[in-house]
């Protein structure tokens, strides 16, 4: 079994991987800019000292030092499209880095009531997209998602052990593993394996040991 964790990086300190990282093979950071501006808009602290970026930095290098993979992901969307971040991740140079459109779901952030977050003034087109994907082409870690390669090729899976399905447009719970079994919960789940495979959904993600 292999582990992978993503995280914003702010608990991920020397003594937590010191704990813990002899069992995780890949820790993915989530960053969607480097100018601290940006961040503090997009919502992850980019005060004047852009500590988010900082901070990712520091986990980079304890993934170093603890032979864990680093890895990182970027949602793409209407104030970072824009952006050139080639210098920064030359400089990172993560084993993967996965960008992806940013996906409105129903129920979720849509803007619409009982929702907790409203993404759609964050939202861009697929030639925004392109576009950004584009002008990071020549990093070979680049992964690109684009909304209709990720919203059906991921399995999420609920609380209850439910898998969410997103093919809708929204997250729709079937039936629990817990009640039905593994086999037919996944046929609730509007998974698409072919775009699994064709994101590269499979890789070796295990780390030496």
């Amino acid at each position: 079994m292999a582990v992978s964790i993503i995280s914003n990086g702010s608990l991920i300190s020397k003594e937590w991987m010191e704990m813990y990282a002899k069992y995780v093979d890949v820790l993915g950071v989530s960053v969607d800019s480097f100018q601290p501006e940006t961040n503090a808009n997009i919502g992850r602290g980019g005060d004047a000292n852009n500590e988010h970026v900082q901070r990712m930095m520091e986990v980079r290098d304890l993934c170093s030092q603890h032979d864990v993979l680093f890895k990182l992901n970027t949602v793409v969307n209407s104030l970072n499209w824009e952006e050139d971040m080639n210098t920064q991740i030359a400089e990172l140079d993560p084993y993967r880095w996965k960008v992806f459109q940013v996906l409105l779901l129903e129920g979720e952030n849509t803007g619409s009531e009982g929702e907790l977050r409203d993404a759609r003034d964050m939202c861009i087109g697929r030639r925004e997209f392109d576009a950004f994907v584009s002008r990071h082409s020549n990093r070979k870690q680049l992964i690109p998602e684009p909304n209709d390669v990720m919203q059906n090729s991921y399995l999420l899976l609920d609380e209850d052990m439910k898998f969410l399905d997103c093919s809708g447009g929204g997250k729709v719970p079937g039936r629990s593993i817990l009640e039905v079994g593994v086999d037919t919960a996944l046929s609730d789940a509007g998974f698409d394996h072919r775009m699994f495979h064709e994101r590269g959904g499979v890789f070796e993600w295990r780390r030496p040991r």
